[in-house]
């Protein structure tokens, strides 16, 4: 700070999107980038902006530079974020949360597939963020100052589960510092194509965006491209040609789970982006065909949820620990294929 800094979905690398660009005086005098930022830019603390350059989004003459950096003139200083710029504000809506736990810092939610976490461009409305407007007063606003109230990682759309929400600024800082040093445990299940060849093992592989589909990410073995990222998994149970697995991320990067297992020859169960959702195992026709079609209605989306969180209480330092059940479509395609599998 990716999962912070933000970490991205699940999941969390994305393309960043420039949102400042100052270009220093010809008179300037030597300042500190976090205090000439904070003259420039309006509604953001200095510890945002420390933050923000920790996470190299603050550049000066397109480097990374630190904290203590002197800005000098003509220097050229520019902010970039994982989103598009958006001119009008974000929403409150009264949207029903599901909160696992709650005290006065953090908020856990269990969220359900199918509801965005942060607006964007084609999500404006419906979010968790929207929810969390309402119904929470003075969130912080997340990295650099930009608009995610509480908001410390997400993860996809048509993933369900465990969200961590800051409600202080003080929690802001110091559990998406958990997540920027790998320090919180997250674990997610998953049903697969297929039955890997270990019962246990680990996916190591570069996660960068696709050359041929953005909205892709590709798996690089030779680091030639994307960020390092590293899953460890575990086989729970097979069903003959699907697995459940539990894996838990030791880092964050975009799509990690679906991209790494698309990658081994196992894309989950269900997702249309990574070529889950039609058959990859078995008979393509017949009545194996009718079953897993009933299956992809039933869970018309990745078999992806997350399962469990864990991390550091920001003002009591004690470790939390939360578990949530699997959703009803999860659980009612895991029974199915159970049966399947034992008839």
């Amino acid at each position: 700070m990716s999962e912070n800094q933000l970490p991205p979905n699940e999941d969390e690398e994305e393309e960043y999107y420039e949102h400042h660009r100052i270009v220093a005086d010809k008179g300037q005098t030597l300042m500190r980038i976090d205090h000439y930022l904070k003259h420039h830019l309006s509604g953001v603390t200095r510890t945002k902006l420390q933050n923000a350059i920790e996470t190299e989004s603050v550049k000066v003459n397109d480097k990374p530079v630190k904290s203590s950096y002197k800005v000098k003139p003509f220097d050229i200083i520019t902010v970039a974020m994982p989103h598009p710029p958006r001119i009008t504000e974000i929403l409150a809506e009264n949207i029903p949360l599901s909160i696992t736990y709650e005290d006065p810092e953090v908020l856990v939610l269990n969220k359900p597939a199918g509801m965005v976490v942060h607006p964007a461009y084609g999500n404006w409305n419906g979010t968790v963020v929207n929810a969390l407007l309402y119904h929470f007063e003075n969130l912080p606003t997340g990295r650099n100052g930009e608009a995610r109230p509480g908001l410390i990682h997400r993860i996809d759309k048509d993933t369900s589960g465990l969200l961590v929400i800051a409600k202080t600024e003080y929690a802001m800082a110091h559990v998406a510092r958990q997540f920027f040093e790998h320090t919180t445990e997250r674990t997610y299940y998953a049903i697969i194509w297929g039955i890997p060849k270990e019962d246990k093992g680990t996916i190591v592989g570069h996660i960068g965006r696709s050359a041929r589909d953005r909205k892709v990410m590709a798996v690089y073995t030779d680091g030639s491209q994307g960020k390092h990222a590293v899953t460890h998994y575990e086989v729970l149970a097979t069903y003959k040609y699907v697995s459940l697995i539990k894996c838990k991320l030791e880092t964050g990067r975009t799509h990690q789970i679906r991209a790494h297992f698309q990658f081994l020859g196992h894309p989950l169960f269900g997702d249309p982006v990574y070529g889950g959702d039609k058959i990859l195992r078995g008979t393509t026709s017949g009545s194996y065909r009718a079953f897993v079609d009933n299956c992809l209605q039933i869970l018309p989306r990745q078999a992806l949820h997350a399962k469990s969180l864990g991390f550091v209480h920001p003002r009591t330092k004690q470790w939390l620990q939360f578990e949530s059940e699997l959703p009803e479509d999860f659980r009612t395609v895991l029974e199915k294929w159970d049966k399947y599998a034992n008839q």
